[in-house]
């Protein structure tokens, strides 16, 4: 009987990032209840044990594949807001945010709205949601006053929820309308 020879891995240096990338695939397209190890290890093309191998839990790789997310939409979010320069009008700022930078990105705000729903069922998904707020409250605070940020913060958040959510979304007048009201004092 001969011995078979030993299996070689495969040099794979990206594959964890890969796998995070499959993760926030899967939760696209299926949401988080639809998110296991197997579907994301099949989206992945890796076997099911790379991700029990790269990876303590789900819970781990989604809180990766989140993060990942939250960083992507603060980058647009903070770069939006740099770009109106010193001295600029950060109220028209928020009015372009809320009704141009949102758009297009419809698979951004449902893995956001999945992200919601995972931290009500699984607060320890919280702190996430709260370090992501805190980091676009400081972009915000290069145009506003430091505790008008986290009103800004919400309005923008509903504003961009509700135009997408609704069948008459925000016309950019109501918009400026109301960030105006809120930035009056």
């Amino acid at each position: 009987m001969t011995a078979q020879p030993a299996r070689r891995r495969r040099f794979d240096p990206e594959r964890r990032e890969r796998i995070i990338e499959a993760a926030i695939d899967v939760i696209a397209e299926r949401g988080v209840a639809g998110t296991s190890h197997r579907t994301v290890a099949e989206a992945a093309d890796v076997p099911l044990g790379s991700l029990t191998y790269h990876f303590e839990s789900l819970d781990e790789l989604l809180r990766l594949a989140f993060t990942r997310l939250a960083e992507r939409m603060h980058g647009r979010f903070d770069a939006a807001l740099a770009a109106i320069g010193e001295g600029g009008d950060g109220r028209e700022g928020v009015v372009r945010i809320i009704c141009d930078e949102g758009l297009g990105f419809d698979r951004d705000l449902l893995l956001m709205v999945e992200l919601y729903v995972l931290a009500i069922r699984k607060p320890a998904f919280r702190e996430l949601i709260q370090d992501w707020m805190n980091a676009s409250r400081r972009s915000l605070a290069r145009h506003f006053p430091e505790d008008t940020a986290p009103e800004i913060d919400a309005l923008i958040e509903g504003m961009v929820l509700h135009s997408h959510l609704s069948t008459e979304p925000f016309d950019a007048d109501r918009v400026r309308r109301a960030v105006h009201r809120i930035t009056a004092r």
